[in-house]
């Protein structure tokens, strides 16, 4: 069999062969999806970018669970799991499951790809995710055991956003730039910065997909996923500007809304470069921000102000005792000169572009305000991918940086990890905060966990490793041929969508 069909047919064939068919698109067997941001790997282990590589990728490439678009866990190719003790995991897989290439979906695959995110000459991307994984034990065919070095209370979680590779074929092809099907899609057809065409697979072990074909479509620009949209060229777009979400609502061809995200906004601090070494510019800064007027000028009010930390209500560890540092510029003002900080010094913002949604409005409401504190902030506008290559390759960020967290498995070991000492993204390092997070996932009790955060959190806050800012909303259009139930974690997925008829 070959290995990827795709080689057999010319690009233009298969586009042609695609979109043959005017009836398929009307009656809703074709469904496309704008994404604001390329598709920069199909290595599963190689990425952490959920509302582009990841959702792309839950298509291709099968996960022992999932998350609904309820935002709960569900079984996949795992059908239950159950918890040994309190540092054993054992999870039973489902029967008949197989990759494209017929490989087989069993324990020893899922051993497979376990080793292979945690071995360091891979050098995984989400290697962290796996840190406390001891020992994959393959009991049978259909049944797995993962040993943890401690107890790991989010580990399965964890795993509704670890895909699993083909070992056998990843051993003579590049996962990075190919693909082998073992879910519910094929990749017929990449465009690199344009589209990505898959098509559903015959052999699938979860059954018959509702779309017979999924395009992925690139359209970095807001106004550019409107008008693909309201043309129909689109069925899901997201990122929508909130002052835009009336005029999608009024037209004949989509609906609009948004709901709360799980996704915290913030300027990172890099700790590590002066002056944001010190605290008390780090306070300054929080206090020189009128989170209110951002919320209710750029988004109509539908943000949510973060209580001083970067997680909100729907994640396991959410600290309802803190509140929003208060907007005070004279606080801020005798701050900064208790600091002794020389205010002549430029302090420059990394800012990703055409990212978040109004980030760069944001980015200069922030700049401004911190201006009007007595800084001088300097902006550096890139695109995601030469921000990114900043931020964990050369390690290279400046000293404030415009940038999001959120975690799928909704779970502050997740979310708050990524500030954790020695963490590739943290560019903070306080072992107080480390050790609340240790004692936090170092037990299965839920109580003795959130008393943990509760601490974690509390330290965060006084600490200000970041400005904290708002969870923004995920806003969206949808066409009418299709209906979608609206999820705040990033996914975009064809499986949440159906047909309209």
């Amino acid at each position: 069999m070959t290995s990827f069909w795709i080689k057999t047919l010319s690009t233009a064939a298969l586009a042609a062969a695609l979109s043959a068919s005017p009836a398929l698109a009307q009656t809703g067997r074709r469904a496309t999806i704008a994404l604001s941001i390329n598709v920069n790997t199909f290595d599963p282990h190689m990425t952490g970018s959920f509302g582009s590589d990841m959702s792309l990728l839950s298509h291709i490439y099968p996960s022992l669970v999932i998350r609904g678009a309820d935002l709960k866990l569900a079984p996949a190719l795992a059908k239950s799991w159950t918890l040994v003790n309190d540092t054993t995991w054992r999870f039973e897989l489902v029967e008949g499951a197989k990759f494209v290439n017929d490989e087989p979906l069993d324990a020893a695959t899922v051993k497979w790809n376990l080793d292979r995110v945690r071995d360091p000459k891979v050098n995984a991307r989400i290697k962290s995710w796996f840190d406390l994984v001891k020992e994959v034990r393959v009991i049978d065919a259909r049944t797995v055991e993962v040993e943890t070095s401690a107890p790991f209370p989010a580990f399965v979680d964890q795993l509704s956003m670890f895909f699993l590779l083909p070992p056998q074929w990843a051993a003579s092809h590049n996962p990075a730039t190919e693909t082998m099907s073992g879910s519910r899609y094929r990749m017929t057809e990449n465009v690199p910065g344009d589209h990505i065409t898959l098509a559903a697979n015959p052999a699938g072990w979860q059954g018959k997909p509702d779309f017979d074909t999924v395009v992925f479509k690139t359209i970095p620009e807001p106004a550019s996923r409107i008008a693909a949209l309201l043309a129909g060229e689109a069925d899901l777009v997201t990122g929508i500007p909130t002052s835009e979400l009336a005029r999608v609502k009024a037209s004949k061809n989509a609906i609009a809304g948004s709901v709360q995200s799980t996704r915290n906004v913030f300027i990172k601090f890099n700790t590590q470069k002066a002056p944001l070494d010190n605290k008390l510019v780090r306070q300054a800064m929080n206090y020189a921000i009128d989170k209110d007027a951002i919320r209710d000028s750029i988004f109509d009010g539908q943000a949510y102000i973060e209580p001083c930390q970067i997680l909100t209500p729907s994640y396991f560890g959410f600290n309802p005792d803190l509140k929003p540092y208060p907007f005070d510029v004279k606080k801020a003002q005798a701050l900064l000169k208790e600091s002794g900080i020389d205010l002549k010094q430029v302090i420059e913002m990394d800012i990703p572009v055409a990212t978040y949604i109004q980030g760069q409005e944001v980015a200069q409401a922030v700049a401004a305000m911190l201006g009007d504190a007595g800084l001088k902030v300097k902006m550096n506008e890139m695109d995601f991918g030469a921000y990114m290559n900043k931020y964990l390759r050369s390690r290279t960020l400046a000293q404030t940086s415009l940038l999001t967290h959120g975690w799928p498995t909704l779970d502050a070991d997740g979310q708050l990890t990524l500030l954790a000492p020695g963490n590739q993204y943290a560019y903070w390092d306080d072992a107080a905060f480390g050790k609340a997070l240790e004692a936090g996932r170092s037990t299965m009790d839920k109580d003795k966990r959130l008393a943990a955060y509760k601490d974690a959190t509390k330290i965060m806050c006084e600490e200000a490793p970041v400005l904290f800012l708002y969870a923004q909303p995920t806003t969206y259009g949808v066409s009418k041929r299709v209906t979608w139930q609206a999820r705040g974690d990033d996914w975009v997925r064809s499986f949440d969508m159906k047909p309209a008829q």
